[in-house]
């Protein structure tokens, strides 16, 4: 299979300007293919979308959401999981109204760490399995019923007690079964977890979805340690066709180092 250039898309807080029309100017003089939305909860995202719908017939292209939420489908609480549930449903369908190809999320963020007290939490592993498989086949059935998919994120050992490796995801999409979930990998948590990210990308790669973009220490690409070449290699290998997404915090001055990163990420073989 020849090579092909991968796309580089950024989340929209990053990219200066006023509105959705304005950050994608400057995104393409940077040199970005695409903006990666945010969706906030509450119902937010639904609320923005005659505002998407503007955004799209002027040209805007907004292949994929990012999910920023208080709590998130594997929620300890009842009422906190139906809730976030029904705010995926709500953003897949947003996404597929303005063409999008699919929303991102981690099962939860920041609800435990085993890595700090008190260490155990107040679910088993195997309640853990059974809210995760539950949560991905309504949201993934949902995803199908829409034409986009669920992109699930695995985050590291200190944000998720749950998903932190690409082969843990895996398990959860085989027994889910379902076309319209995917994985969407994230270099900084695959920094942290996988003991060879481009090992993981080749094993899990049928059910890689999607790329979000950040280094060893969660700066722009380039700002840390990160195998990059090797990285996007994998990526290469798979055939992936995606969007690298970046989701980062930035050092130095911030515009500058958005202007950075697609010539960073090419330059590193993207």
């Amino acid at each position: 299979m020849p090579k092909t250039s991968l796309k580089t898309a950024c989340q929209e807080q990053l990219l200066p300007g006023d509105t959705l029309q304005e950050k994608w100017a400057f995104a393409q003089d940077a040199g970005f293919d695409a903006v990666e939305l945010r969706s906030r909860g509450d119902f937010h995202f639904r609320d923005r979308l005659p505002e998407l719908k503007r955004a799209l017939a002027d040209g805007v292209v907004m292949p994929t959401v990012c999910v920023e939420m208080l709590h998130f489908f594997a929620a300890f609480d009842d009422g906190l999981r139906k809730d976030a549930l029904a705010q995926m449903k709500s953003q897949l369908s947003v996404a597929a109204e303005i063409g999008a190809r699919g929303v991102q999320t981690p099962a939860s963020y920041g609800m435990f760490s085993r890595r700090l007290p008190p260490f155990e939490p107040p679910r088993s592993e195997e309640e853990d399995r059974e809210v995760l498989l539950a949560g991905l086949t309504e949201l993934g059935e949902h995803a199908r019923a829409e034409g986009v998919t669920l992109y699930l994120e695995p985050l590291n050992r200190y944000e998720d007690h749950m998903v932190n490796r690409l082969d843990q995801a895996v398990d959860l999409l085989r027994t889910v079964g379902l076309d319209s979930v995917k994985i969407g990998i994230d270099s900084y948590h695959m920094n942290i977890e996988e003991a060879d990210p481009s090992a993981a990308i080749l094993a899990a790669a049928p059910y890689i979805g999607h790329a979000q973009v950040s280094d060893s220490n969660r700066f722009q690409p380039g700002a840390g340690h990160l195998d990059w070449p090797a990285w996007i290699g994998a990526l290469h290998t798979i055939g992936f066709d995606g969007y690298l997404a970046a989701e980062c915090r930035l050092t130095g001055d911030p515009v500058e180092a958005v202007r950075s990163i697609p010539a960073f990420l090419r330059r590193s073989g993207a």
